[in-house]
Parts: C-alpha cells; structure tokens; sequence
C-alpha cells in the first residue's frame, strides 16, 4: 500500500520560513518523481514544485519560483519543500505527489499517489 504522510505545517508569520517533509512508502522512491501542489480554500489544486527521480531537475510555479525549494533523500525515501520568505497567498493545504511520469507531474497535474495534505497558514 503506498502512502505519502506530509509534515511541517503550521502557522507562520509574513515572510517567514517552514519546511514540509514527505515520507514515502510502498513504493520503490528512487524510481519516482515527486511533487508538491497546493489548493487555498475556494480554489482548486494547483501545482508547485517537482523533483525528478534521481533529484536533477526540478520545476516550479512561477508563485513560488526564487522562495521554495524542492529536494530529496533517496536514502530516506523522504522528500521536502523548503519554503521562505512566505506570503499570506501561500496559504493552502500543501499535498505531496509522486508519479514515475514526469509530465504526469508537471504538465498533466494528475499524479499516480497523494498525501493526505497539511495546512500551511501564513498570518499578515
């Protein structure tokens, strides 16, 4: 059974950091790509920030692009999102993904596996 158990979460306030962690198991992590979306309340799920298998490219949301940063711990089968410099626009539930399809990830947005979100609030 695979499962993706999200953590960090919290409140935090303008302009301040927090650091999401994804635990991955009952998949072989080393072969998947990984990623993170995000849905604030009375929107829909958008993207984020993905990491390909091996950790040598990343993409991301031009919302986010130059304030989070994806990375990954094979070793650990753990992924994260580094987050700085937050604004109260990035307030939403933060869901991790994988996919052994790149595209799935990035273009389709309709990843194989999610977690079960946490909630990220950022105070003004």
């Amino acid at each position: 059974q695979v499962q993706l158990v999200e953590s960090g979460g919290g409140l935090v306030q303008t302009g301040g950091s927090l650091r999401l962690s994804c635990a991955a198991s009952g998949i072989t992590f080393s072969r998947y790509n990984m990623g993170w979306f995000r849905q604030a309340p009375g929107k829909d799920r958008e993207f984020v920030a993905a990491i390909m298998w091996s950790g040598g490219n990343t993409f991301y949301s031009d919302s986010v692009k130059g304030r989070f940063t994806i990375s990954r711990d094979n070793a650990k089968n753990a992924a994260y999102l580094q987050m700085n410099s937050l604004k109260p626009e990035d307030t939403a539930v933060y869901y991790c993904a994988a996919d052994s399809t790149w595209g799935d990830l990035t273009v389709r947005h309709n990843p194989n596996y999610w977690g079960q979100g946490t909630q990220v609030t950022v105070s003004s």
